[in-house]
This record gives structure tokens, sequence and C-alpha cells, in this order.
């Protein structure tokens, strides 16, 4: 049985196929220890434990370890002389006019970065060898430093990695856990290469310990015939060995974000958009990227102002979720989020949180339901949210304004994700399809279509499971990179000058495939280059085909404003990703209703008052479970169903297609569309 879980921070989400139909559930996050959730949800989806079990995890224990500062004692090892590059960073400044802006302290404080005697020139001629003696004293240095584990990042070692050989060993002998920048991120670059096997280091202690434990507890659910194999979600969009993750748990800061947009491309090609703008709201954060065709993958990634130059997916996040806590800051304006009231306490009507949040908003609208979350099974308290509200209202008076203010101003947090991802990198969302998802995504899509000229906005079959759908579908991957510096000559031939270089590469990626049991026809290789304008300080990925460069003027065109073909070019490195094509669930079509669309009153279960901008309409309550494809219907309406709510404003039209997608377009582009058709 393969089940696949986003632990996030407010729920757990499990999708898993039972009977030939996928099917969800959610249960509370456990902050304290998010491997309790994992075995909650085990427990409720294998009763019997007969079943071989596939487990694939995306989790936030990484990226929260490092926003927390709640990551391992770590170590540094580096070139002596180099000791500060994590404290030195870049040049360039967030805030270029603030006097008094401070630096994010590294994760590796001064005292645990020691300094070995060693040299290696630019071209990898060792020029200075460190002696026996120095590794000893180096290795005495890091031991009685107390640190969990240790990152290994010298001078030019991606060049030539004799002496990180030579140190690494000498710590993995006396029994430390060593980050080795060789083998984490072969590129040039100091500072970038440096900070990441540093918070591969720092993350390494925690997420071992999180990984040992959810292995440990699978194998309660051993058969006598297989053991359990668990799996963990990178940034990069595909999944690797749970042994990987832990060696190399940097690649898993975005793990669960990663799956939603596997998951979004995945529906949104059933349904026939190729061009998507996703929107992944949860409990704690909203994650937006762009795919045109497939979402781009970035080498340039920061996580709380730290660079992590791991591939990673081009996603957007920003503090906004349905646990964001609302507040009035000094000047008596409302903001809300970053911070979030998570699973404990959670929002105020979750029975324990004491401060206003997104969620506690929709409730006092209306838009979410009294009776509760997840079909009812998770009860919500209404009575004692207006309570507490309304003695924190402040110049705003009524709840309602106050919750509606709470609503609009995360709307306007999420708009500028959206603008960041598209308008700001050149792209017009009124090109795309809003693919929303998430428990809170179908609650604020219409409102940001509406704000940003979105022309349509689709809800996918089991929003609020809608990632870890992704990661089930997941494939294995392995990415590989190597600097290789190659000024790109008129006369001559790159693919036969850069094809020793990738073979070296797939050499490694198919033996680590074969590893993990993939038989020859499910193995892929892709390859990239890295290309720029010699003098340019940074590059663009494009793929390594006899047309690279073409595509390089290209997306330099799109992505910068200009393009000069004329102008010396060069590649800096060379990237294969190594893909182990994995078996994938589908969703199943809806049956068709067979009587005209405006005879669906089965769909419609209760009605009720519904706050819209401000006006009190009274609303139809539809129940997804019982919609059929073919379906229509028009705003003020919202959708339940299990793992989310839909909210569709008045202006607003929905139909349901044969993938059981809600597709919902604003009245008057219905109109036009009708109207162009006519003509």
């Amino acid at each position: 049985m393969r089940i696949a879980m986003d632990a996030g921070g407010t729920f757990t989400d499990c999708v898993f196929v039972r009977d030939g139909k996928l099917e969800v559930v959610k249960v509370p996050s456990t902050p304290t220890n998010p491997a309790d959730a994992i075995v909650t949800a085990l427990e409720s989806v294998l009763p019997e434990r007969d079943t071989a079990l596939e487990l694939t995890l995306g989790t936030t224990v990484g990226t929260n370890a490092i926003l927390q500062r709640k990551g391992g004692r770590a170590a540094l090892v580096t070139t002596s002389g180099f000791e500060d590059v994590l404290e030195i960073g870049r040049q360039a400044r967030p805030k270029l006019y603030d006097f008094f802006v401070e630096r994010t302290a590294p994760l590796v404080p001064s005292a645990l970065r020691f300094g070995l005697k060693e040299r290696v020139s630019a071209e990898g001629r060792a020029l200075q060898v460190p002696s026996r003696g120095e590794i000893r004293r180096v290795v005495t240095l890091v031991r009685a430093s107390g640190a969990e584990s240790v990152a290994v990042c010298l001078l030019f070692s991606f060049v030539n990695p004799a002496n990180e050989r030579a140190i690494s060993r000498a710590l993995r002998a006396v029994g430390l856990e060593v980050s080795v920048s060789h083998e984490i991120l072969p590129e040039f670059r100091e500072f970038e290469r440096t900070a990441t096997t540093a918070a591969n280091a720092y993350l390494a202690p925690v997420m071992a310990t999180y990984l040992a434990r959810v292995s440990t507890q699978a194998q309660r659910f051993a058969t006598a015939r297989s053991r359990p194999r668990v799996r963990v979600m990178q940034s990069s969009g595909g999944i690797v060995d749970v042994g990987l993750a832990a060696r190399e748990p940097v690649r898993t800061v975005l793990s669960g974000p990663a799956g939603g947009i596997v998951g979004a491309e995945y529906v949104a090609k059933l349904a026939g958009f190729e061009r998507i703008i996703t929107f992944d709201m949860g409990g704690t954060s909203t994650d937006v990227a762009l795919s045109d065709g497939g979402v781009g993958t970035t080498n340039e990634s920061q996580i709380a102002e730290l660079p992590i130059a791991v591939p990673m997916l081009e996603i957007h996040t920003v503090g906004a979720g349905g646990g964001s806590l609302a507040r009035f800051d000094r000047a008596g304006a409302l903001r809300v989020g970053p911070e979030s009231a998570g699973a404990d306490p959670g929002p105020i009507c979750y029975g324990r949180g004491e401060r206003p949040t997104v969620t506690d908003a929709h409730l006092m609208l209306g838009r979410i339901s009294e009776r509760g979350l997840l079909d009812g099974s998770f009860p919500l308290h209404a009575e004692r949210t207006r309570r507490i509200m309304s003695e924190l209202t402040g110049a705003l008076g009524a709840v309602e304004r106050f919750a509606q203010g709470i609503i609009e101003v995360a709307n306007s947090v999420m708009e500028k994700a959206i603008r960041v991802i598209s308008v700001e990198r050149g792209h017009d969302p009124r090109d795309y399809t809003l693919v929303a998802f998430g428990g809170a995504g179908g609650l604020h899509a219409c409102d940001l279509a509406a704000s940003l000229a979105i022309p349509r906005v689709l809800i996918p079959r089991l929003p609020g499971g809608l990632s870890a759908l992704g990661i089930l579908r997941s494939d294995v991957i392995h990415d590989y990179s190597q600097t290789v510096r190659l000024v790109i000559r008129p006369e001559a031939n790159i693919m036969r000058e850069t094809a020793a270089h990738f073979a070296r590469l797939e050499s490694r990626g198919r033996s680590e495939l074969r590893r993990e049991q993939f038989a020859a026809r499910s193995i892929s290789m892709q390859r990239f280059f890295d290309v720029r304008y010699v003098g340019q300080a940074y590059e663009l990925t494009v793929p390594a085909g006899e047309k690279f460069l073409a595509d390089f003027h290209r997306l330099h065109e799109r992505r910068y404003g200009y393009s000069d073909p004329k102008r010396a070019t060069e590649i800096v490195n060379v990237r294969l990703r190594a893909i182990g094509i994995a078996e994938k669930p589908n969703l199943n079509r809806l049956p068709a209703r067979n009587i005209s669309s405006s005879r669906h009153l089965a769909s419609i279960a209760d009605s009720r008052s519904v706050s819209f901008s401000g006006r009190s309409l009274q609303t139809r309550i539809y129940d997804r479970a019982k919609l059929m494809a073919r379906d229509r219907f028009s705003g003020p309406a919202v959708v339940t169903e299990y793992s989310g709510t839909t909210v569709i404003p008045p202006d607003w039209t929905a139909r349901v297609d044969e993938w059981g997608n809600l597709l919902l377009e604003r009245l008057r582009a219905v109109a036009k569309k009708q109207k162009d058709r006519r003509r």
C-alpha cells in the first residue's frame, strides 16, 4: 500500500489508494513531536498489519528548524583564513539605506568554525596538503567543541576534493556526522557553497532523529514478507530514500510545497490547462508558483535570508495561512501574520487559542460551518470565538468588520506574493488559471483572481490533500551538478566537450537508482547547462540540447527584458537530473448527471447567511461529495467537503468537469465568452 503524507504546521494530510479509489485523511499536527501525527494517520489508514507499506513524506521539519533556529550544534571546517566566509557573506544588501539593519546570524557561530592548513588552486592543483598532525589537531578541536555534526567546505574542493576527503574521513572515524561540500554542492561561489553545506550540517541532527523515529514507527506495520519503505519529498519535486534525506536534509526544506506543485500540474493537465498559477494556502503559510508548461527550478533560494543553493522549485512563500494571527500595530493598523497560531494552541475556534486568526474571521463571516471541519469530526467553538474577538476589535467596533478586515489584509499579502512570481517576472496573470488548494485555498481564491484579473479558478478534488497527492505521484529524482567554466567559441563542439562530465554524473545516477531497484527502462536522464554572458555574476539554466544557446537568449529576454546574441557566453555548470519513474495513481472520472444542469438539488446540503464584502446574503451550501460531472450553479455559494471549503461570491459561476474539478469564472467573463462564441 502506497501512502503519502504532507506534515504541515496545522494538519498532517494523508493520501492513499483503497479499492482503486484515492482517499484523504487529515489529522492535527503535533509540533512537539511531528512523528506522532504520522503514526496516528497510519493507524487510521492501516487498521490491519498485513499490507506491504511504502510511505512517502513531505515535511516542514527542516524549514521550521531554520526559521526557529532549532537545529543541531554544527561546526564548520574550512581552509585556514576563510573561517569567516559565513559572517562576511555578500556585498548585496536587502535594505540599502537602512543604517540600523542587522544581518541574520550564521547558523555556525565563530567559536565553532575551525581552519585547516591546506590549499588547492583554482585549477585544482594541490598547493598545500594537510599533514596528519594538522588533521589530528582539527579533529581534536571539533570533538572538544561539543558539535553534533560538522560541515566541511574547503577552497576549490569542487575541482579537487582530495583534501576534503582526507579531513572528512578523519572526522567520520571518530563518530561525527559530516556534511561535505563536494558531495552536496560541487560548484563555485564560496559563500553559497559554505552556507549550503553548513545548513545541511545544522539540519542533520534534527532530521536524522525525526526520520529515524518515523522509520521506527513504520516498522510496526512490517509484514512477514516485507519491511516498510520510507521515502522523503525533496524541494526539487522528486522523492529520495529516507537514508539520503537524513544525510542531505538541506534538499528537503521546501518538501511539502513541492508536492503541491506536482499535484497542481497533474490536475490542471487533466482539466486542459497548461499555464497555471498555483495557490496553496494551509494553516501556517501560503505557497505560490507559476507554471508555463512546468515550474522552473532555481539554485538561488533563500530560507530566512540564508542562501540554500541546491535545486528547488521556484516557490514563493509568505506567512499568511488559516492560522495567521491578526493584531493592531502601534499605529493602529491591522496586521495579519507572519506569526501563526499553528496546531497548538491553534485559532480561537479550536478551543485553546486566545488570539484571532484568519480561520476565526471566516467562521464569524459564516464562510465556515459552525458544525466544524473534516465533515464535523473537528468541532469549532463559534460562541467562544465571538466573545474573545469582540474584546479585540479596536477601532473597527463590530466583530464582522474586524473579521472582514482580517480577510482583506490577508488577501493583500497573498496578492502581493502572486505578483512577485507573475507580473514582476514578465508574466500577465490574465493568461493563466489559478489552481487553488490547501485547506484554506478555496476560501480566498475568487477574491484573489478578481484582484489580479485572473480569468478562472480551478479547485481540484481533494484540495486539502493535493500536496500529499503530488507526493504520491512523484518520481524518485537525484540531482547532480559540476562546475566546468567553458567559454562558448564559434568553432567549439560544446556537446562533445561536456560529454565526459555528463557521463560521470549519469554513471553515478544510474548506480544510485539501481540500488533503489529501478530497472533500466524506468530510468530517465535530463541534462542542463547553466549559461551566462561573459562578465555576468549570475546564470540561467537551460536544457543541454543543440539549441541551448537560442533557449538562453530567449529566456534572458523574458527574465531581464533584453538579450545580446552577439555577446560572448559561457557555461559555468553542467547539471543532471536522474529520474526513477514511479507508478502513479490517477483520479477517476466522475459520473455525469443525466438531468438538466438546473436540477442538482440533491447536492444542496443547507443554506445560511454568509458575509461577502460587508453584505450578508442568504447562501446555498453544496456538499461536494454529491456533485456530479456537468453540474453548474452560481454564487453566492459555499462548497463544503472533508478536506476544505470553497467560497463562491455572488458574481461568480461554477461548473464541475469530468474529473471532479470545480471550475469557477466571473459571470461577466462567461457572458463575454458566450458573446464571442455567437460572433
